[in-house]
């Protein structure tokens, strides 16, 4: 099952090497040179295919629960000011992404989205400290009722677009498709200072069904 961001992007590749290949064949005709070649092509059609895929993930929806938004790895755990919205203390969880990652981006918690600006900027490396402030983002706050939780997705060095689905006053579910990053990228994620945190630094983390994060009942 493939996202549908990568629908076009699919197709374009798949009719493009179809048309060298078959020029390849025809030109160079059938040999060890030309079978090399089309490995190749093969190869990277391949590494198309498996960026854009979408699996199904079975989120067992907790409202004490904090879900990761992306599957990757911890980067980051620490205690930090939050100045965009919240404008106090916040623990900071952050994932970062490799182009090998899947790069659907979903709903850490349900509630109401109560928040959501999107930012313009720098494409510096995805693990650069300063990639959560300067790098191309968007900011998006959910309000489950008793807490609200600040996610955001960050453009890395070669992640060129950011595309998101929540808009303010919606209802979000837990674990629902809410974006997708093109490319290796980064997605912080900003707790309750009350919260517990179940996860550590270099853990490998499930989009949809890792808890980051829980909540005391």
């Amino acid at each position: 099952m493939f996202h549908k961001e990568g629908y076009r992007i699919i197709l374009t590749t798949t009719l493009a090497l179809a048309i060298l290949n078959a020029g390849l064949l025809w030109g160079l005709g059938a040999n060890w040179f030309t079978y090399g070649l089309l490995l190749i092509s093969l190869v990277f059609w391949v590494l198309v295919l498996q960026f854009f895929r979408n699996p199904k993930r079975n989120t067992v929806l907790n409202a004490h629960h904090i879900i990761a938004p992306a599957d990757g790895k911890v980067v980051v755990i620490e205690e930090v000011d939050e100045p965009e919205y919240f404008k106090d203390k916040r623990r900071q969880i952050s994932i970062f992404m490799s182009p090998l990652n899947v790069h659907v981006n979903r709903n850490p918690i349900s509630g109401v989205v109560k928040y959501v600006r999107y930012y313009p900027g720098k494409y510096l490396v995805a693990w650069h400290p300063k990639s959560s402030t300067e790098n191309e983002r968007t900011t998006v706050v959910i309000d489950q009722g008793s807490y609200a939780v600040l996610f955001r997705q960050i453009a890395g060095a070669v992640a060129r677009r950011i595309i998101w689905y929540s808009r303010e006053g919606q209802e979000a579910r837990q674990g629902a498709d809410m974006g997708f990053i093109r490319f290796g990228s980064r997605v912080d994620v900003f707790v309750p200072l009350d919260a517990v945190v179940k996860v550590k630094l270099g853990d490998t983390i499930r989009g949809g069904e890792t808890v980051l994060a829980s909540m005391p009942e």
